[in-house]
């Protein structure tokens, strides 16, 4: 990885804002009166780099109300970080200017620390409280031996689903270095699902209505009170304040299934495209990224790297923005392309940029995207297996998935592991070298994280689909149908990971337990349990 100075510097450029971004801290600023407290929608962090990382907070006294509730006026935020809890020992410290084209959100990029150790950050606005606390902890120096890292995997978490219990769980997990959010941070569409299956409830039993706020969403506005819906959860902000989030967006960002420049209903893509660039603005100004994720006339560019010392580089995907467009999977259908066994998921340009990433020395290699990647098989009606369709994962782009396989063979890798999401189930499984051989060699393995609250309570007893899933996916390890999240352990000799599974989450007060445990090792892709 480059010195992050200069390739900070490089970001920057890049993203042809330079004179914007001289201009964050140089503006005419003023300070209003706060008559309530603005950091209602918490802090975060995000990005560790050696010498620091991404703090965020959002001004937003009144988050539903129009502009969350502030004046269209500049603000100027102090932040302060510091080398303990009590911020006696602080080391940075500065001013952001929270501005309304941003809805009001600070991004400041933290640098001038100390390589993996944690660091404690708040913000603080004239005439009101400060805000909470929240700690992050700096990467490890680059090629610097590391004994170990502790990463967490979480997302899809529809508020209207049920209780973010999992997420106060994860806040209490000890020594996390990162939290990979694998995407579907709010959902997109109208009100609460209805279902009565859906339907959450308090703790004496009586129905809470967890709706969505407002119809299904399109405009700027409409995804910034989205997003500040979700975020005004107190056990999301607990979360946030404890560790750094590795952010990336699936589908619900903007639409279900969307891919590149088309939705899943057909609508014209010159209409779509204002409607992703709405919902990738709203995406920048709530998560805790560089500013070279700062959506520009061309789009996003979300696909990064991050490196761990010398034990782990992680490489974070981008399979929306890219993509063609999903395979027809039933006679007549339209919005969706039909043939082109070639048809990408990632582009020729983020491809090239994943096989360059993949030559490296680093203990193991991470890559963190969003759709199962795993080849799921059935039993057909004469008895033969088959390839299980799955138009939006990889399933349903084969030869990207084959260049995936031949990129990882040609670097001779045996150290890489997928980290993934979407399916709102865990799944633990091996991307086999060849489709046709799912019981032959393995590329890398795949550990799949269910949702924290999307698809309300799940099972604790094995879907009759998964069993039969599972007598044909000789390459899949487990498949379990309730909600939760998975941490990763990881030394230079093994990679180890919990799959911790929800009793509940319609119902407040879930109780969290480990499922299951596996174990990686470096030298060769394969599964065994711990």
């Amino acid at each position: 990885m480059m010195s992050p100075h200069i390739d900070r510097r490089r970001l920057l450029a890049a993203a042809g804002g330079m004179a914007l971004f001289a201009g964050f801290g140089s503006v005419s600023a003023a300070t209003p009166k706060f008559r309530r407290y603005p950091f209602s929608l918490g802090v975060a962090s995000g990005d560790p780099w050696p010498d620091g990382f991404v703090i965020w907070t959002r001004l937003a006294p009144d988050p539903l109300a129009e502009h969350g509730g502030m004046p269209m006026v500049a603000v100027p935020v102090c932040w302060e970080v510091s080398e303990d809890a009590r911020f006696t020992r602080i080391v940075r410290s500065g001013e952001a200017v929270a501005r309304p084209e941003f809805a009001h959100a600070v991004h400041v990029e933290v640098d001038g620390l100390r390589p993996h150790r944690p660091y404690w950050y708040r913000f603080r606005v004239d005439g009101a409280e400060a805000s909470t606390a929240g700690t992050a902890r700096t990467a490890p120096a680059a090629g610097v031996g590391v004994d170990r890292l502790r990463i967490a995997v979480a997302g899809c978490q529809a508020y209207p689903h049920g209780w973010y219990d999992a997420w106060h769980h994860l806040s209490e997990e000890a020594g996390l270095d990162a939290v990979f959010h694998y995407g579907d941070y709010i959902y997109e569409t109208a009100g609460h699902p209805g279902a009565p299956h859906l339907q959450v409830r308090d703790a004496a039993g009586g129905i809470v209505d967890r709706s969505h706020f407002g119809d299904e969403i399109y405009s700027l506005d409409d995804y910034r009170r989205r997003y500040a819906q979700y975020k005004g959860d107190r056990q999301l902000q607990a979360a946030h304040a404890a560790a750094a989030f590795v952010m990336s967006f699936d589908d619900h960002e903007v639409d279900n299934d969307w891919a590149s420049a088309f939705d899943q209903d057909g609508t014209p893509p010159e209409a779509f495209a204002l409607r992703r660039f709405a919902a990738m603005q709203a995406w920048y100004e709530h998560m805790p990224v560089r500013r070279a994720q700062l959506p520009g006339p061309c789009g996003i560019v979300m696909h990064r790297r991050l490196d761990f010392g010398a034990l782990l580089r992680m490489h974070v995907l981008d399979t929306r923005s890219y993509r063609d467009d999903q395979s027809c999977t039933q006679p007549g259908q339209t919005a969706c392309r039909t043939g082109d066994a070639e048809a990408t998921i990632l582009g020729d340009a983020q491809r090239a940029w994943l096989d360059r990433g993949l030559r490296n020395k680093a203990g193991w290699n991470l890559i963190a995207q969003q759709v199962f990647a795993m080849p799921l098989y059935e039993t057909a009606g004469d008895g033969t297996r088959k390839l299980r369709a799955g138009p939006d994962s990889w399933s349903g782009y084969p030869g990207a998935r084959k260049q995936l396989v031949r990129s990882i063979c040609r670097h001779d890798l045996t150290n890489v592991v997928i980290a993934t999401g979407d399916a709102h189930i865990h799944a633990v499984g091996t991307i086999p070298v060849r489709d046709d051989e799912p019981d032959g060699p393995a590329a890398a393995t795949e550990f799949l994280a269910t949702s924290i609250t999307s698809g309300g309570d799940g099972s604790s007893v094995p879907l009759k689909r998964h069993e039969a899933l599972l007598a044909a996916s000789p390459n899949v390890a487990l498949l379990n149908d309730q909600r939760g999240y998975q941490i990763h352990d990881i030394t230079a000799e093994a990679w180890h990971a919990d799959v911790k599974v929800m009793d509940r989450v319609q119902t407040p007060g879930g109780s969290l337990d480990t499922l299951a445990r596996f174990v990686v090792t470096p030298d060769k892709a394969r599964l065994d349990l711990s």
